[in-house]
This record gives C-alpha cells, sequence and structure tokens, in this order.
C-alpha cells in the first residue's frame, strides 16, 4: 500500500520540484521512503509502505528489465506468486509482487487487467511507446485521481490533496457535488467535489497518449443468477471465501484483524486463525449502551485464542477527533464511524501494518434492515399514484403509519433505495439552503430492476461501497500508515456472492442466509443470534460535548464562516437540531473552513 503520483508533460524532468511536493504531502501512505524517476516525457513518484519485498528490489518506480516501461502501483495482487509462476520467463530482480504487473505488461500489455486480481490503482509509462496506461481495481478500494495543470500536464495521484499540492492547477467547487454531498453523505463515486479534478471509475482503465484521454470499462457487475441448489452454494462460499483469506495473509510483517464480534468479522477471525495462529484482534469498545460489543468480540477472540486488543470510547474530545480526521480528508463525508475507525486504525499502527476488515459483507449477502424492509413494501405492493395521493392527504389528518406511507410517497423499490434510504435532505430542502444546482444521477453498469433483489445490493456495491466505504477504510488506513485488507472483496468470491440467488441471501425475515447456514457453527451462539449494529455512534450523545457544541456554533452560527458563500445562513439554523442533518452539516462547514485557502 503506497502512494502515486505523476505529470506527463514535455521536459518532464525540469517538474522535479513539483512531483516532490505531490509525494511529500502524501508521505503518511508511504513513510519507508519516497522514490522519484523521470524520462522526457514522464515524471513517476511513489511513496512506499513496505508489505512485500522489503529490500531494495521491491522499492517504486520500478522500471522493467529493458528500462522501456516505469510502473507506480498502489495496493497488493493477490495470489501473485501464482501468476508469477506463468510469467516464468521474465528476469525478476526480486520477489514484490509489482513487478509480476511488470512482466504481465510486455506479454499482454493493456489487456493484462483482465487477469488481474486485487485492490490496486497504477499507471505504466512505455517510453517506447511515449504512452501513459493506468487502471482502478473493480470495486475501487484504491482510489486515482487526475486532472490537467495550467500548461496542459496530464497529472494523477493517489490523493486530491497531491494534486493540489503541485501548484498547477487551481481547483474549482462544483456546487453540484455539494448538492450530492447533503442528499447522501459523501460526493459521487464517480466525481470529486471540485469541477476541474477527476476521479477514474472502479473497474476502468486510463490510457493517456499524444494529448489525448482514453477511458474504458473492463469489467462489469455481474447480473446473471447461478443455478446452484443451497447446498452446493454453501460449499462454494467456503470454499472461495477460506482461499481469499488466505491469500490476504500474504505478508512480510505482521498481519491482524478487525473483529467487532458482529457476523463478517467473526467469520474473517475463524477463517484466518486456520492460518495463522495467536493472529492480532482489535475491537472498537463503547463503554455502555446498544453499541457495546466488546463483549462479543470477546467471546471470539477466547474462542480462537487471538492476541485481543481493545480500544475504549471514553466519549471524549469528538471535536478534537473530528478536527484531526479533517486535517487530511480531501472531501467531506459525513458517516460517524468515519471517527472510530480513524482511532482503531491509529491503535493498530503501534504494532500493525496489515489489518482484514469484514467490509462489504452487508452488500454482499444482504445484511442491512433496509434490505428486508424494502422486499416487505415490495411485497405488498408500492400504491399506484392516484391512490397514493389519496393515502397522503388522509395522512396529513391521521396517522396512516410509516409502512402505508413510504408505499404511496415512492414509486417501487429502486426509488425507495435510491430516495430514501441513507438520504439526508431532500431535492426541495437542498434547494432552500441555496444550492440551486440539480443533484447528479448515476449510471450503473447494469440495468437495475425492480423484480431482482440483487439489484439493490449491486447498485449499493457500485455507489455506497466506492463512495463512502472504500474511501473512509483507504483514508483512515493510509492516514495512520496501515494497509486495510477485505477478503469479501476478493474477486473470485465477490463474483460468486453478486451472482447468487436474492433467495439465499435475504427474505422479508431473515438477512445474511448463507452465511449464517456456512459459519453460524463458528461462531458463538450469541453471536449467531445478535441484531446488526453498526460501527458508527449517535450524533446526538456527541452534540452534548461542550467542545463540539463550540465548534458547530464557530462554524455555523457565524455568517463570516466559508460555508455560508454557498448556504443560505438562515436556513442552515433551521437544522441545527443535533441530529444527522445537523451533523452533515457540521461536516461541509468544517471541510470549507480546512480548504477555503485553495478556493478564494
Amino acid at each position: 500500500m503506497c502512494g502515486i503520483a505523476g505529470i506527463i508533460a514535455n521536459n518532464a524532468r525540469s517538474y522535479q520540484s513539483e512531483i516532490q511536493k505531490m509525494t511529500d504531502i502524501m508521505a503518511h501512505r508511504g513513510p519507508d521512503s519516497s522514490d522519484h524517476e523521470f524520462y522526457d516525457n514522464a515524471a513517476l513518484g511513489h511513496r512506499r509502505l513496505s508489505i512485500i519485498d522489503l529490500s531494495e528490489n521491491g522499492k517504486q518506480p520500478m522500471f522493467s528489465n529493458t528500462k522501456k516501461e516505469c510502473i507506480v502501483l498502489n495496493g497488493e495482487i493477490y495470489g501473485y506468486q501464482a501468476i508469477k509462476d506463468q510469467y516464468s520467463d521474465y528476469p525478476y530482480h526480486g520477489s514484490s509482487d509489482t513487478e509480476v504487473v511488470l512482466a504481465m505488461y510486455q506479454k499482454k500489455q493493456k489487456d493484462l487487467i483482465h487477469d488481474l486480481p486485487g485492490m490496486f490503482a497504477f499507471a505504466i509509462w512505455d517510453n517506447e511507446k511515449q504512452e501513459l496506461f493506468c487502471a482502478r481495481d473493480r470495486f475501487g478500494e484504491k482510489p486515482f485521481y487526475y486532472t490537467f495543470g495550467k500548461n496542459g500536464e496530464f497529472i494523477f495521484a493517489s490523493e486530491i490533496k497531491a494534486i493540489i499540492a503541485s501548484g498547477l492547477i487551481k481547483p474549482e467547487i462544483d456546487k453540484a457535488q455539494i448538492a450530492y454531498y447533503l442528499k447522501n453523505g459523501y460526493i459521487h463515486p464517480h466525481k470529486t467535489i471540485y469541477k476541474n479534478i477527476y476521479n477514474l471509475k472502479p473497474a476502468h482503465t486510463l490510457t493517456f497518449k499524444n494529448g489525448k484521454l482514453e477511458i474504458k470499462p473492463y469489467w462489469k457487475v455481474p447480473t446473471e443468477t447461478l443455478k446452484l441448489s443451497l447446498d452446493e452454494s454453501i460449499e462454494k462460499f467456503k470454499y472461495l471465501l477460506e482461499g481469499a483469506v488466505e491469500k490476504q495473509l500474504v505478508a512480510d510483517v505482521p498481519v491482524g484483524s478487525f473483529l467487532s464480534g458482529g457476523l463478517d468479522s467473526s467469520t474473517i477471525v475463524a477463517i484466518a486463525s486456520k492460518y495463522k495462529s495467536n493472529i492480532k484482534t482489535l475491537v472498537y469498545g463503547y463503554e455502555s449502551g446498544h453499541l457495546n460489543e466488546m463483549p462479543y468480540a470477546q467471546a471470539i477472540a477466547d474462542k480462537y485464542k487471538t492476541d485481543h486488543h481493545i480500544l475504549l470510547d471514553r466519549k471524549q474530545k469528538i471535536s478534537e477527533t473530528l478536527q484531526e480526521v479533517y486535517s487530511y480528508m480531501d472531501e467531506p463525508l459525513m458517516d460517524t464511524s468515519l471517527l472510530p475507525t480513524h482511532l482503531i486504525f491509529k491503535e493498530a499502527s503501534k504494532d500493525l501494518k496489515v489489518i482484514l476488515s469484514g467490509d462489504v459483507g452487508d452488500e454482499l449477502f444482504g445484511g442491512y434492515s433496509f434490505y428486508k424492509y424494502n422486499i416487505n413494501l415490495s411485497q405488498k405492493g408500492y400504491y399506484p399514484n392516484y391512490l397514493s395521493k389519496m393515502i397522503l392527504l388522509a395522512g396529513k389528518f391521521k396517522n396512516i403509519g410509516s409502512e402505508r406511507r413510504h408505499r404511496a410517497e415512492y414509486n417501487d423499490t429502486l426509488d425507495y433505495h435510491q430516495n430514501k434510504v441513507r438520504n439526508h435532505f431532500t431535492a426541495s430542502e437542498i434547494k432552500k439552503l441555496g444550492i440551486s444546482e440539480e443533484i447528479p444521477t448515476q449510471d450503473f453498469s447494469f440495468k437495475p430492476s425492480n423484480e431482482n433483489f440483487n439489484d439493490l445490493m449491486r447498485i449499493d456495491l457500485e455507489k455506497y461501497v466506492p463512495a463512502n466505504m472504500l474511501l473512509k477504510g483507504d483514508r483512515t488506513s493510509m492516514y495512520n500508515s496501515v494497509e486495510v485488507r477485505i477478503p469479501f472483496l476478493d474477486i473470485d468470491f465477490a463474483e460468486f456472492c453478486i451472482q447468487l440467488p436474492w433467495q439465499y441471501k435475504l427474505n422479508s425475515t431473515e438477512d445474511k442466509i448463507i452465511l449464517r447456514k456456512a459459519y453460524s457453527q463458528a461462531w458463538t451462539e450469541e453471536i449467531a443470534t445478535r441484531k446488526k449494529n453498526g460501527f458508527g455512534a449517535s450524533v446526538s450523545e456527541w452534540f452534548k460535548e461542550p467542545e463540539l457544541q463550540d465548534l458547530s456554533k464557530e462554524l455555523l452560527e457565524n455568517k463570516n464562516s466559508y460555508i455560508f458563500e454557498f448556504l443560505d445562513f438562515n436556513e442552515v439554523q433551521k437544522k441545527l437540531n443535533k441530529q444527522l442533518q445537523h451533523w452533515n452539516l457540521l461536516i461541509l462547514a468544517l471541510w470549507f473552513k480546512n480548504n477555503k485557502n485553495y478556493l478564494q
């Protein structure tokens, strides 16, 4: 795991200062070393977090054996040893996974991408072709941003701040993305908050040659449904998942695992313990209330004899943690789990460089309650327009219940999922706040259907997962110089899960059916029967902290606060209710405060 940067321009050797600034500002992504290489028309930079092949042979930017190609790569190629055997005629200098990509490129050129597993964002400069070839992994685990500089330079980096640090571009706010953030709590997965800085889509390649840019998809979320019995599916599910965990334990440094006591992380720890004894596990613990997961995590830790560590939240200094997090976050993200995620990576960094995570299980196995609720609404039926109007009119005079209201307010399964689930401000509220731009929509790699409930999960895999979950994991882990690995996103396992019949995952009353049937014996009985808890916290509790109240007053009750260059002051005051809308606005205001110097 690392930070990459590059500038493609005539006389690229004259950009030594700019590329140095870009890598310096990403030092947290790779504290072990920093290097740069130059061709006449390409400058490449790299910050290294040494995970595999700790020797000088693993350093980047990495030349091929002919020196005609040079690569910078951020990520891990899981199972690279087996791939290396397929390209045994290449004269390897070391044992890193990065060199395997160079070997693949020499033989297959751009077609290598179809055979490349893992999480990655990379750029290969082909000096003979005078061409840059870049790619981002299928789910968007690793970031890749790019722009064009004031003199026509093509600039790319792992983080937006590195592009800005080059001094070659003045970022311009995209108000449409403010609208998107207010609605969803994160920036569009294919965009950035800036009009002139771009986000390479997951599962896409980018080629830059002779001043021309070509972007192509190389993979799409599969839409077929497998025709396997439940028993056959369970057997393959276990085989693929155990292979994924085994591959992701490969490292030349210690590997640990998060352990919340939930179904997903407990499963990962149970499997990892087959291959690695006394694995270090970490839990973020709340001292009291329904969010206290410590006893469940401890039970799994005891069962598998892990080296278990607890990071205890004593409900102190929320404002301090928030400001620390937003010292490095390049875009606003209102997810309340951002703060505990930052803190647990901070704790992990004391002893570990690699952590396994149980993220994305809910999207692959149907773990969210709103999936079940939507199935229930759909099976009862959303009301036709004429009936909806009558029901909503009646609702003004009597209690019609939330279920009937939702069946009347939304047209169908997809409408409810896109415009109710995880939505924070409505379109009309956003316009009142002063943003007149339309909320951007999203193109998916498939055509969602109301009939196949797998499509709700596919939507989340292409929208919420890259824009919120994976971005959060990358930024918080990398700020603390830790690599996070997600076994559930192993390409073979994830593709298999996506194509399972939705009935193997959930119904209106059950969730994660296949996971429960496959691994319930690996958990304790209490874990198998417990209800799902999220990793976030109650913002209403957080707002009781005097320091957070002071921060809110400074940023949201002061007309001179920079957020009011974009939002209406009086309308914002109506939303300061110490609930999620208030939190959404506070995050945006803090982001504006920290980034206003770039924008003025």
